[in-house]
């Protein structure tokens, strides 16, 4: 009984600790999830179902990083946090099952829409026990535990349970309430009590979730016109691949500055940059997803579109939509972290945002690769500027 009760134990993380092969895994599953949004936007595309689709995202998005916060303060590949994640997979494979139809729910079978809430509340609930148990010396940290559980699980909980009984703006109204109070939660327990152990461990975990979005997005959107002849055309939209600018310009200068931090002041910095700024990128990477699949599927299906078709409607705006987020989030993560201003970033994302518009009035073949063209020079501009002013940590506000 003593070696069993040994083998169950939480073990502690320390400052060098890496991502374990069993978080990579539990990556992989939640990304999978996550890119089942970009079906529940393009099975029905409008601009109802793109704020719902981000709703659900949010929520998805909120349960990975209570286990990236978990998993850097408690290995993930042993004792019985392993099982726990094991467990949590599990109830995510089901999530992705529900989420295309979380807003359309079918006349027959379970209910979509109640089968997310209900595997949602158990992720939540997994995530406070698992921490209670790792902190038995913790009192801090467990005060801490128990508010979470009264402002940012309880409530939201309780609101997207009542939704799931509804349907159309409705439930959308309720869910995004609960999305709302969730995020908002955070700030109101504070900072203390939660931990940063290993700052490598945080960024890098955040730097994966990051590039497996990408990469299942390339795999959803192959997926997508599978079944076409492959021309020129398609390899050529498939080449836009336009996403260095977090490992190259991003990564490093928040992970050093996580790194300089210590206490609450990390914490905070933590939350901010990785739980909270993270969010814009992977749903920049989902809305860009949608429009560079139709985009595809127009390129390739040469029977149903020619070439000089354009995107139309919510679809057109996404494919320049979610490169302005994605750029919008990457602005806020560069003042957060250095206090510089990035001038390219912003106006950029802000002129991505705005471009829906003109992408329905061009082929989408040319707007694809004028949108690469503008990504690219964005990168590059904000990269020379980046060159000339070194990076130099400083406090945060």
């Amino acid at each position: 009984m003593a070696w069993n009760r040994e083998r169950a134990r939480m073990v502690a993380t320390g400052d060098d600790h890496a991502v374990t092969p069993a978080e990579l895994f539990f990556d992989l599953v939640f990304v999978y999830a996550i890119t089942q949004v970009t079906a529940l936007m393009a099975a029905a595309p409008s601009p109802v179902r793109v704020v719902g689709a981000m709703v659900v995202l949010a929520l998805l998005w909120w349960c990975w990083c209570c286990f990236a916060w978990l998993g850097n303060v408690v290995r993930a590949d042993s004792g019985a946090l392993f099982g726990v994640l094991v467990t949590v997979m599990a109830v995510v494979l089901i999530v992705s099952l529900a989420v295309p139809d979380v807003f359309a729910d079918l006349p027959v079978g379970l209910s979509a829409p109640l089968v997310f809430v209900l595997c949602y509340g158990a992720v939540r609930v997994l995530h406070l026990a698992s921490y209670w148990i790792s902190s038995p010396g913790d009192p801090v940290l467990r005060a801490t535990l128990r508010r979470t559980a009264l402002t940012s699980v309880l409530p939201p909980l309780v609101l997207l349970l009542i939704g799931s009984s509804y349907s159309g703006r409705v439930q959308l109204l309720l869910w995004l309430g609960a999305v709302a109070v969730d995020y908002l939660g955070i700030f109101v327990t504070g900072a203390t009590g939660w931990r940063v152990n290993s700052p490598g461990h945080f960024s890098e975990r955040h730097g994966l979730i990051v590039i497996i979005a990408l990469g299942e997005s390339i795999v959803a959107m192959g997926v997508g016109v599978s079944g076409f002849p492959l021309t020129f055309a398609v390899l050529g939209a498939s080449a836009a691949g336009l996403w260095r600018l977090y490992f190259r310009q991003l990564g490093e200068a928040a992970e050093h500055r996580l790194a300089g931090l210590d206490g609450d002041d990390r914490t905070r910095f933590a939350r901010d940059v990785y739980t909270f700024l993270h969010l814009p990128l992977v749903a920049g990477v989902v809305l860009t997803a949608l429009g560079m699949k139709k985009v595809l599927q127009q390129v390739a299906d040469t029977g149903h579109y020619g070439l000089a078709e354009p995107l139309h409607g919510v679809v057109a705006w996404s494919l320049t939509g979610g490169v302005g987020v994605y750029l919008l989030g990457a602005a806020a993560i560069v003042l957060r972290t250095t206090g510089r201003r990035p001038t390219a970033l912003a106006l950029g994302g802000v002129c991505c945002l705005a471009a829906g518009p003109l992408v329905g009035l061009v082929p989408a073949l040319v707007a694809l690769v004028s949108l690469a063209t503008v990504a690219a020079a964005l990168v590059w501009l904000h990269g020379r500027r980046r060159a000339a002013r070194p990076f130099e940590a400083v406090e945060a506000a």
